[in-house]
């Protein structure tokens, strides 16, 4: 046989034994199909993760509504979207219309009246609402049929689910997590936290509820430490109060305060230096958060460990649990349950 054909035999084999995602690849395609999943009310996370991925049309973003995600975004540099071969490529939301805006706002090609359309056309998934009630059974589908999935915070607020989430995050095919733990604004904490000597006290305020806010701000300071909370205890108040303890002795406040202006701050009081931040930048947070997942789904690297997100999750699921039971919650008891 001419070693011209054996070489084209080669490949073909290669071609029909690899992923679609390599398939592509190897006939010069090199696109990594991302679908999209959204939208619950009062998240606009459909057209910012859309936007950092994909770039984004200025008139129908401008007309979809989100202000706050127009005026941010229209703030970069050309250079800050895009991340290596990904796109957005399908969207699916509960309104076609909604799916039709958002597919306008941030170029995607395809919009599907039911996200099971999806299967066998996407190498990836995002869902990118906040939902979590139901993050399991849209999630489910695709995480059985081997495809990488991110889910936006919080993952759960239910054990049992949690626990059926758990084999998926440790074998690196299920990420989720608060951008707030890449948060620009405490680069310099994280990097110089051994300038504070032996931290004493954190105090951390948020808005709206517990369940889907309180994310933010365990993320953002579990991100921070390498310590490991040991308790919390939900303390009755005009607002949701929660109040923390760690293995070391560490104190850490966590005040959930409803309906007021916008607020995602942290205060750190060490025995040589202390910190004041407060967390505005969302754009490079969620750009952070993404790239991960897109070396996750590209390059099989795991940059945000799951047991990080267990344990921020475990420490939600506690707090609820104090605030319903009217007692100090122990971490272990939601862990052993794992």
């Amino acid at each position: 046989m001419k070693r011209c054909s054996r070489i084209t035999l080669f490949r073909c084999i290669l071609i029909y034994n690899r992923t679609k995602y390599l398939c592509r690849w190897w006939l010069g395609c090199v696109v990594t199909k991302i679908g999209l999943i959204g939208l619950s009310e009062g998240n606009g996370h459909p057209y910012s993760f859309s936007s950092i991925i994909n770039g984004y049309n200025d008139k129908f973003l401008e007309e979809s509504g989100w202000d706050v995600i127009h005026n941010y975004v229209k703030k970069r540099d050309i250079s800050e979207f895009g991340l290596g071969n990904a796109r957005i490529t399908h969207v699916w939301t509960q309104d076609l219309n909604i799916s039709q805006n958002i597919a306008r706002a941030c170029n995607i090609k395809n919009v599907v009246t039911s996200y099971q359309e999806m299967l066998g056309e996407i190498d990836a998934l995002i869902i990118a609402r906040d939902d979590f009630e139901n993050h399991y059974q849209m999630a489910i589908d695709f995480l059985e049929a081997d495809i990488k999935v991110f889910i936006d915070k919080p993952l759960t607020c239910s054990i049992k689910e949690l626990k059926l989430f758990k084999k998926y995050l440790l074998k690196g095919q299920l990420m989720s997590v608060a951008g707030l733990r890449f948060a620009m604004e405490l680069d310099d904490v994280r990097s110089n936290i051994n300038t504070f000597g032996k931290l004493k006290f954190i105090q951390s305020s948020v808005i709206m509820n517990w369940e889907k806010y309180g994310i933010h701000i365990i993320d953002a300071v579990l991100g921070t430490l390498d310590d490991k909370p040991f308790s919390i205890e939900y303390i009755k108040s005009d607002a949701q109060f929660y109040l923390v303890h760690f293995e070391s002795g560490l104190v850490w406040t966590i005040n959930v305060l409803g309906s007021v202006p916008k607020t995602f701050n942290i205060e750190f009081w060490g025995e040589e230096n202390r910190r004041s931040v407060e967390i505005e930048d969302n754009f490079t947070m969620f750009r952070r958060m993404l790239y991960r997942f897109v070396q996750m789904v590209e390059h099989g690297e795991v940059l945000h460990k799951p047991e990080d997100t267990i344990l921020s999750i475990a420490l939600l699921i506690a707090g609820n649990k104090s605030e319903i039971e009217n007692r100090k919650v122990y971490l272990k008891e939601v862990i052993d349950e794992l």
